[in-house]
């Protein structure tokens, strides 16, 4: 049976690989995401497409009132949108605690308030039974990321699905987490990532080989799956290894 899957960061990278294994098995995809060119050019069968600031809560109505009139019932609610911030604008003053407050203000923005605005808004329309919310943290949210910024706004993700979990659960709804390590062909690492960086990144592993975007789009399928209907409350670490699970 067909459902409605909507995936946040849905254009590029693992967004992109779930919304294609989604949409093999005829399921109903809705991809969002900032950049409108970036969507357009994903090429997801039979996918919808809607672009929008998902750090604007004003956004986050409008995508709101857009599934209700195009979906009703969210079977799968994916939140893959984020980033580390060099998307962004630079912070317009040099001053270093400006730069501080300016570095953890835009990695809180893009990914922890976009999936905590999104699921909020879509949280009642949720199949009850069998909704999936899933939210794409990272290795980062365990053993720190430079700054600290950007694995300290995937780690709030963590508390949050847990609690959700439990308000969601008598509902026969799920919430899980899934953290990748290194992985290629994103915009995150991006194509010129440094080759010795590279090499260090994959030694870490114990698989010995980077990560792929349907590395993490298939265990997003799966705890999307009636199989893994009584699999809540999880954080489910794809990094071949690298950090161990705990």
């Amino acid at each position: 049976m067909s459902r409605n899957v909507v995936i946040s960061g849905g254009g590029t990278g693992i967004g992109l690989a779930a919304a294609r294994l989604f949409a093999a098995d005829g399921d109903r995809v809705l991809l969002l995401g900032r950049r409108a060119e970036v969507l357009k050019r994903a090429d997801v069968p039979g996918a919808s497409t809607y672009a929008a600031d998902l750090g604007d809560p004003a956004a986050v109505r409008g995508v709101a009132d857009f599934v209700a009139r195009e979906f009703g019932t969210v079977d799968v609610l994916v939140n893959g949108a984020g980033g580390n911030g060099r998307l962004e604008p630079p912070a317009e003053s040099g001053d270093p605690l400006d730069r501080v407050a300016h570095d953890w203000t835009v990695n809180f923005r893009i990914n922890t308030l976009t999936a905590a605005l999104l699921t909020e808004a879509l949280k009642d329309r949720l199949a009850s039974p069998g909704g999936r919310v899933l939210f794409v943290s990272s290795i980062a949210a365990y053993r720190g990321s430079g700054s600290g910024a950007y694995g300290g706004a995937k780690a709030a993700l963590h508390p949050y699905a847990h609690d959700l979990a439990r308000e969601l659960g008598p509902r026969g709804i799920t919430a899980n987490v899934v953290a990748p390590g290194y992985i290629e062909d994103t915009e995150f690492f991006g194509p010129r990532i440094d080759p010795a960086r590279r090499e260090r990144l994959v030694a870490d592993t114990s698989t010995k080989r980077a990560g792929t975007p349907g590395d993490v789009a298939a265990t997003l399928h799966w705890l999307a799956s009636p199989g893994a209907g009584h699999v809540t409350s999880q954080v489910v670490q794809v990094n071949g290894g690298a950090e161990r699970g705990h």
